[in-house]
């Protein structure tokens, strides 16, 4: 008989969470998991499903323009309604959370819906009724929050990522605080809908990070979308008025909105956890420490996910969770590569990457080769509208490996998928070349872009 109540004690039932839970189950551990909130963590709840589900929304505005271009009449004014979209993503989110719990209850895995502190390296206490738990091992998987910055006069006016999904009124005018990719998605999904929509930043551009010329794209997109940006500024006082939530910005102007959401960033959810208890190391920003296998300094304590802050997406939390889980309880030997992560942003139009921009192959190979195209797509020809599509390849100039590929356009999160596969499996320049078009595509451009744009040596 184990010396402990279970085998694993999971505090927070996320992607990457809930996926350690259940593999750890499958190989045979007694399994308990915690949540506060509700199953499903931030990307179900509050996070990419939801916002997903907004941005397909916020497209219709688009498809409807087009269609005149292709021989559809629309018998009137298309007329959204902001509360039925609330409602149905409700809806959806809660199918979903319903979907995780019942995947934990078919492998045993007991759910307790409370907060968790951890007491000790091997003890962890339930909140909502005082119990105690004994684990031999312990999972910090409790993501990350929203970090309201700066620290202002009427902070608590403003929104964060968590409740803008829910506002009980659609906002006319909206400012938005930040210039991040959570910045931009909520920036350009409120506009499309009809929304007037002020983004203000600390930054010069969007996007920092991300390879140059896709952020200006970006950009450009977001301003022919109607978005007012407003660099090097952020509010320095939020006041509640008869007009409106008042805001008075760093360059001496003000702003009267609806609405505003701060989307400055997330930090790890560590706050109050009690992890000193078990003499956990935590970096400056509160993020779990932890080695290639998600152990912390603490034998029996280990973390997934965005608290560990590597990198940042649902996939590479349930990639963790998962190799845990069979590194620790399937006898297994897994380590997770966080090398070239495919990665999307779902502004409209929407960035795909994966591997290394432009800025960051230049500072660290010799020789650069880039190959980049710009073209407006076929749909665009009868439709009328203004939407271009960017591609752009980063080569090393040596070996001819691809290093990273870029791509601003329709779907571009799809393609940037499987091009994680090509990037992850090392293929050339030459690679590219030798693959055969599927046409009419816009991807049809990434095999077919022969002439080199520029090279950059050191």
């Amino acid at each position: 008989m184990s010396d402990f109540d279970v085998d694993l004690f999971v505090i927070g039932a996320g992607s990457g969470g809930v996926r350690a839970a259940r593999i750890a189950a499958a190989h045979g551990a007694s399994v308990m998991v915690a949540e506060e909130f509700r199953i499903g963590g931030t990307c179900v709840i509050r996070g990419c499903v939801p916002k997903k589900l907004y941005v397909y929304a916020s497209r219709f505005a688009d498809d409807f323009a087009d269609a005149a271009g292709f021989g559809w009449t629309l018998p009137a004014r298309p007329a959204f309604d902001w509360r039925k979209l609330v409602d149905a993503k409700e809806k959806e989110i809660t199918r979903l959370s319903g979907l995780y719990r019942q995947n934990l209850e078919r492998n045993k895995v007991e759910i307790v819906e409370s907060r968790a502190e951890v007491i000790g390296p091997n003890r962890v206490r339930l909140l909502n009724d005082g119990r105690e738990i004994t684990a031999k091992y312990i999972l910090v998987a409790t993501g990350g929050a929203p970090a309201l910055e700066p620290s202002i006069p009427g902070l608590e006016h403003a929104v964060s990522s968590n409740e803008v999904f829910d506002l009980t009124a659609f906002p006319q005018r909206l400012l938005v605080v930040g210039g991040g990719y959570i910045a931009v998605e909520f920036a350009s999904v409120f506009a499309r809908l009809g929304c007037k929509v002020t983004q203000a930043m600390r930054a010069d551009n969007v996007l920092r990070g991300f390879d140059g010329d896709m952020r200006a794209g970006v950009r450009d997109a977001l301003r022919h979308a109607g978005v007012d940006f407003r660099f090097g500024v952020l509010p320095t006082k939020i006041e509640k008025t008869a007009e409106g939530l008042k805001a008075a910005l760093s360059d001496g102007a003000d702003i009267v909105v609806d609405q505003v959401l701060v989307a400055t960033g997330r930090r790890p959810h560590t706050r109050g956890l009690g992890l000193e208890n078990a003499g956990v190391e935590m970096d400056a920003v509160g993020a779990v420490k932890v080695d290639g296998y998600s152990r912390t300094n603490a034998p029996s304590v280990y973390a997934v996910g965005d608290v560990t802050n590597r990198v940042n997406l649902t996939p590479v939390a349930i990639r963790e969770g998962h190799a845990f889980a069979d590194t620790v309880f399937g006898g297994r030997d897994i380590r997770v590569d966080h090398a070239n992560v495919a990665s999307a942003v779902f502004t409209t139009p929407e960035l795909g990457t994966v591997g290394l921009g432009e800025e960051d192959a230049r500072a660290q190979y010799d020789v650069v080769d880039i190959y980049s195209a710009g073209f407006r797509p076929m749909k665009a020809t009868l439709s009328g509208s203004a939407e271009r599509v960017a591609m752009k390849i980063v080569v090393d100039g040596k070996t001819d490996k691809v290093l990273g590929v870029h791509i601003l356009g329709h779907e571009a999160g799809e393609m940037a998928q499987l091009l994680g596969i090509a990037v992850k499996m090392g293929a050339t320049k030459a690679d590219f070349d030798a693959t055969m078009a599927v046409h009419p595509t816009a991807a049809e451009e990434l095999v077919t872009m022969r002439t080199r744009s520029a090279r950059h040596e050191r």
